[in-house]
């Protein structure tokens, strides 16, 4: 007789190695007696692992985030010298517009010069569009009055008028290093009339690191 038909019929054999019905209920009977209380068990253990797992604390901050944007930009500028980027922030922290020093659409990088110094037209500097105006040029055409604008170093005077000029009310820069300049006393005294706020951008992040590699995502 096969286990099955043992079972139906109640019986027990210690050969055919099958437990009564009775055994067998009473072991079904406390195994569903004790799985509200592992189930119980299981959830308030996740609960307690999700109480103690907290966010992270060195996550970048708003400034460092956009400027960050602004230095990676740059690193599209094919300008030798100096690599400058620019990032523009609506009031509800969205990027609206970003550029980086460079030619005019159409101009060749490989046509037209680099140089700082020699004849006017032979250096860069009637050429280049500077990365400020870029970011203005180039954003998702909306309205940029009061947007911020961050960039890398601090605005010039033509990049000056461009910025007051869109609404843009706020400049975050990270370097003034042509601070005494003709070019940067013009600026501040055009954006101290015009009442933008104009301030260097505050880091607790000195450097960060960014990794193409899959292994570090």
């Amino acid at each position: 007789m096969t286990a099955k038909a043992l079972r139906r019929k109640g019986k027990f054999t210690a050969e055919a190695g099958v437990c009564p019905d009775k055994t067998w209920r009473s072991w079904r009977t406390s195994i569903l007696w004790i799985l509200p209380e592992i189930l119980t068990f299981v959830y308030i253990t996740q609960q307690q692992k999700m109480a103690n797992l907290k966010k992270r604390t060195d996550y970048i901050s708003w400034d460092e985030y956009f400027m960050g944007v602004a230095l990676l930009s740059a690193r599209r500028s094919k300008d030798p010298n100096t690599q400058v980027g620019a990032c523009i922030v609506n009031d509800k922290n969205k990027i609206v517009g970003a550029g980086y020093n460079g030619l005019p659409m159409g101009c060749d990088d490989d046509e037209f010069p680099w140089e700082k110094k020699g004849n006017f037209l032979q250096t860069k500097y009637p050429y280049v569009c500077h990365a400020e105006l870029n970011a203005i040029l180039n954003n998702i055409g909306m309205d940029l009055r009061g947007c911020k604008i961050y960039t890398a170093l601090f605005p010039c005077n033509e990049c000056t008028k461009a910025i007051i000029q869109s609404g843009i009310s706020e400049v975050i820069y990270l370097s003034d290093k042509y601070a005494g300049t003709d070019t940067a006393v013009a600026s501040r005294m055009m954006l101290d009339k015009a009442g933008l706020v104009c301030r260097k951008v505050e880091v607790r992040n000195k450097s960060l690191l960014l990794s193409f590699s899959e292994e570090d995502v």
